[in-house]
C-alpha cells in the first residue's frame, strides 16, 4: 500500500523521510533556560521513533520572553551549549530531523507552570515585567503588561535574530517562529489584544506588520538552505477576534518573505474562547490556508489515529501532520502507524532488529 503520510517531503535543503512531525511541547523543567538530562531522554526517544521531524519546545528568545522561570531559552552561551548536547545526541542516535520553535510570551509571560496553576506570578514569586502591543492583561487577575514602544519592538526583533544565529550554531535543521497560542506575535495579530493607534494597530494589515518584520529579520539571519516556518492560531474562537480570512492574508505575506510552511493551530489568546475540540479539527483551516495562500501547511490538534492522519494528507488538506500527546503516549507512534498503513517508517540503524519484516512471527506475514 502506498502511503501519502509516509512519503518524503522537501523544505528547501531539508528532506524529511515522512510527513509526521512531533510538535513542540513545553516541558517546564529547564535549569535557567538550559536543557538537561530530561531533554536528552525526552527528545532522544522521539528522534528514535522515526517521525520525519521533531521540534523542541517553545524556546524564549529573552528572559522576559519566557512563559515561566522553568522554560527553555536560547539567549545565553550556556543555553546554547546545553541545546547542542541534546541536538548532537538526537542526530547521532536517531532518525529524525531536529527543529526548534522560537517564541516570546508577551503578556502571557511571568506565570507559574500549568501543573502549578498557570497563574500570573506575584512579586514575591520573582515576577518580571511583561510586554504586549497594548496594556491589556490576558485575564482580569493577571499582570497588566507594558505597552511596547519602538525601542521595545526593536529589542524583540534583535532577540529573535540572536536566537536564530545561536540555533544555527547549535545545528538545528529547521526553525518554527511562534506566532500563535496567545503569545506576543499572536497578540499583535489579534484585535482583541492589539488596540494600538499607530502603524502597528487598527487594520489587519497594520496588525501583522510587526510579526512580518520579525520574520523577515529571522529569514535574513537563517541560512538560505534551511527552512523557516510559522505556527499560527488561525482563529481566536472569541467574537471580534482574529478570523481565518486574516490568517490567510498573513500566510500570503509570509510566503512572499520566504516562509516555508505554516502550521495551523488555533486559540489560546483569550480565556473566553469556546473551542469545538474534535479529532483533526484544524485540518479544514489548514486546507483554506494552503489553497488560498498557496503555502505548504501542517496541521495539529487531537490527531492520534493513523488513518485520520493519512486521510488529512491524502486529501490534500495539509502537507504534514503534527502530534504531541499521541507521541508522549507512544514515542514509536510513527513505526506503528506505518505498520497499520501497510508501509514502513525509517528506523535508526540500532533499531533495525525490530523491523516488522524481520520478525514475521510477531507481526504476521505483512511486510512493507
Amino acid at each position: 500500500m502506498s502511503s501519502k503520510l509516509f512519503s518524503p517531503i522537501e523544505l528547501r535543503g531539508l528532506k524529511l523521510s515522512n510527513r509526521v512531525v512531533v510538535s513542540p511541547m513545553c516541558q517546564y523543567i529547564s535549569d535557567d533556560g538550559c536543557s538537561n538530562d530530561w531533554h536528552l531522554m525526552h527528545y532522544g526517544q522521539f528522534s528514535m521513533g522515526a517521525a520525519g521531524l521533531v521540534i523542541t519546545e517553545s524556546t524564549g528568545v529573552s528572559p522576559e520572553g519566557r512563559i515561566t522561570h522553568k522554560c527553555a531559552g536560547l539567549y545565553s552561551d550556556a543555553q546554547e551549549v546545553a541545546a547542542k548536547r541534546v541536538v548532537d545526541f538526537c542526530k547521532k542516535f536517531g532518525a529524525a530531523a531536529i527543529g526548534i520553535q522560537l517564541g516570546h510570551a508577551g503578556r502571557k509571560a511571568s506565570t507559574l507552570p500549568p501543573a502549578l496553576g498557570g497563574r500570573s506570578l506575584t512579586r514575591d514569586e520573582n515576577a518580571w515585567t511583561t510586554f504586549a502591543p497594548s496594556a491589556l492583561p490576558y485575564a482580569p487577575d493577571w499582570q497588566v503588561p507594558k505597552a511596547m514602544e519602538r525601542s521595545d519592538m526593536d529589542k524583540v526583533r534583535a532577540d529573535f535574530v540572536s536566537a536564530v544565529q545561536r540555533a544555527d550554531r547549535v545545528g538545528y535543521d529547521l526553525i518554527e517562529f511562534h506566532a500563535g497560542h496567545g503569545y506576543l506575535m499572536h497578540q499583535f495579530l489579534s484585535p482583541l489584544a492589539n488596540q494600538r493607534s499607530d502603524d502597528y494597530g487598527g487594520s489587519a494589515g497594520n496588525r501583522m506588520r510587526f510579526p512580518l518584520e520579525v520574520f523577515a529579520a529571522m529569514r535574513a539571519a537563517w541560512p538560505a538552505t534551511k527552512p523557516l516556518g510559522v505556527r499560527v492560531s488561525a482563529v481566536d474562537w472569541v467574537e471580534g477576534g482574529l478570523t481565518l480570512e486574516q490568517t490567510v492574508a498573513f500566510a500570503t505575506e509570509l510566503k512572499k518573505l520566504g516562509c516555508d510552511y505554516v502550521d495551523v493551530s488555533s486559540g489560546a489568546l483569550d480565556p473566553r474562547q469556546q473551542v469545538p475540540f474534535a479529532p483533526g479539527y484544524h485540518a479544514p483551516m489548514a486546507a483554506r490556508v494552503k489553497q488560498e495562500a498557496g503555502v505548504v501547511t501542517r496541521t495539529v490538534g487531537l490527531i492520534a489515529d493513523a488513518r485520520l492522519a493519512e486521510q488529512i494528507i491524502a486529501s490534500g488538506q495539509a502537507d504534514m501532520i503534527a502530534i504531541a500527546r499521541a507521541a508522549m503516549w507512544d514515542p514509536r507512534w510513527a513505526w506503528h502507524a506505518a505498520l497499520e498503513l501497510g508501509t514502513e517508517a525509517q528506523y535508526p540503524i540500532r533499531a533495525t532488529p525490530c523491523l516488522p519484516k524481520l520478525r514475521p512471527q510477531i507481526f504476521g506475514t505483512r511486510t512493507a
